[in-house]
């Protein structure tokens, strides 16, 4: 998909308030109203814009443990991967899941619980128990420096 430079600033409008009204985006990349909401709908089908989202602050839930886990399966097959990815997906404690290479592990999991109590419930009885999983690593976040959602659309 081609986009022009109205398709992006849309965008970087966009990712930074997804709430923001048609007209106030209209007035901030200076179209129509009209013309911002049909290129807005075009993104939409198109697939780019993936949907909406709330960013909740996990501190205020009272989730306050991040941990990166490095998982290491036993067998390299679809089906083996298919069932780790589709397992992993149905808990709610895993943010991400990241197939990765260069590591000594297959997969990079983003989890975030209540403690380490809940931590070492989501592993031991979750995690480990997945067939296929034969190693864990654990990293913990002291302290997230920087997050960002936006995408860069330098060269888009």
């Amino acid at each position: 998909m081609q986009l022009d430079r109205y398709d992006r600033h849309l965008l970087e409008v966009l990712q930074q308030d997804g709430r923001i009204s048609n007209q106030d985006l209209a007035d901030r990349i200076n179209l129509s109203p009209s013309s911002c909401l049909r290129r807005l709908r075009t993104l939409e089908e198109s697939g780019l814009i993936l949907g909406y989202r709330a960013l909740l602050d996990a501190k205020v839930l009272g989730l306050t443990l991040m941990a990166l886990v490095h998982i290491s399966m036993d067998r390299h097959t679809p089906e083996r991967f298919a069932h780790f990815e589709s397992t992993v997906a149905a808990l709610p404690e895993v943010l991400e899941c990241l197939l990765i290479t260069g590591q000594d592990a297959d997969y990079q999991l983003k989890v975030v619980v209540r403690d380490m109590d809940a931590y070492q419930e989501l592993l031991l009885n979750k995690i480990t128990r997945i067939e296929g999983v034969t190693g864990v690593h654990s990293s913990f976040v002291l302290r997230r420096v920087m997050s960002k959602t936006s995408l860069s659309l330098e060269g888009a």
